[in-house]
């Protein structure tokens, strides 16, 4: 399916060197901020108490989120859970506190609150409440990271076989690269990382994988059927006889990631930043990046096409 054909292939490569370049450079400032900056963990990281509490009409979480800032809560996490009447409270682990009194005073500071519209004031009603210590939120992101671990060895080893060993390096290059740049946008803005923006990279690398071995199989494919053209020409015709594709899948996952960015709420925000830059990057990456480096690697037709054995006649 095409919503349209370009004829004429689009000169990727001519300006491949200048795209790296940058690309290079947007690497490294997030290795940067990763390694100054670090990430701003979430309560599920670092510890703190989780509680679930449900009004007897749907409260304003923005108020609530105002409320325990103002009460010397620090980003506490404030999201509807199930219903707009239930609503599902994270607060970091904070020195000095008791961990007992921490959902006395939070209920307090709902109690200052109320369920807003005509009632003045209503207490809410305490579901659960749970205390994530600073041990159990250290082994997550000790599996987190594992997680993150075996899902890039098993991208690496599924695109070694897949594809000849020049198009899985700068695959795997190409997939590495978008995730530490997700993961240096949430460095560099301290935006918060948390479980739902982990399940997000690990989509990202899936996303960008099949981008990447969507363009190389047209490439193997190019290779095969169009002679006398060179590596350059035919990652160009490749890319470009893949737009269509790309512009059709990327776009219809972008709309569904941006109704979730826009109308989703903070339970959803980054997690739909962190695809939505995926996205983008995964793009950016199979064509820029991933494309240059085989050409660099001395990708050609002969690796492809093996030359004719002519038969030797019998002699009688």
């Amino acid at each position: 399916m095409e919503f349209f054909r370009i004829r004429k292939d689009i000169p990727f490569m001519r300006h491949a060197l200048v795209f790296n370049i940058i690309s290079l450079i947007t690497f490294l400032l997030a290795v940067f901020f990763l390694s100054t900056k670090g990430l701003h963990f979430s309560v599920e990281f670092t510890g703190g108490t989780l509680m679930e509490v449900s009004y007897a009409q749907a409260p304003d979480l923005r108020k609530i989120r105002e409320q325990l800032e103002s009460d010397g809560f620090v980003d506490p996490q404030v999201q509807n859970f199930g219903s707009s009447r239930d609503v599902l409270i994270r607060v970091p682990l904070t020195k000095g506190a008791e961990s007992s009194k921490v959902g006395e005073q939070v209920m307090a500071s709902l109690i200052k609150v109320g369920a807003g519209g005509t009632a003045p004031v209503v207490k809410p009603e305490l579901k659960r409440v749970e205390f994530v210590g600073p041990q159990v939120g250290k082994e997550l992101a000790e599996d987190g990271a594992l997680a993150l671990l075996l899902v890039v060895v098993g991208i690496m080893l599924y695109l070694a076989f897949r594809f000849e060993w020049r198009f899985a390096l700068s695959a795997i290059i190409a997939n590495m690269h978008d995730v530490v740049i997700i993961l240096g946008f949430f460095a560099f803005f301290q935006w918060e990382f948390s479980l739902p923006v982990l399940a997000a990279v690990l989509a990202v690398l899936g996303y960008s994988v099949n981008e990447s071995v969507v363009v190389f199989d047209r490439v193997r494919e190019t290779f095969k059927k169009k002679r006398g053209m060179t590596t350059p020409q035919v990652l160009d015709h490749a890319i470009t006889s893949t737009i269509s594709r790309t512009i059709i899948t990327h776009g219809s996952t972008q709309m569904m990631v941006t109704s979730m960015l826009i109308f989703g709420g903070a339970a959803l925000h980054y997690f739909a930043l962190a695809l939505t830059i995926g996205i983008l990057f995964g793009i950016y990456s199979s064509v820029l990046v991933a494309s240059p480096l085989v050409m660099w690697l001395g990708v050609s037709r002969e690796q492809f096409v093996k030359p004719k054995v002519e038969k030797q006649e019998a002699v009688v």
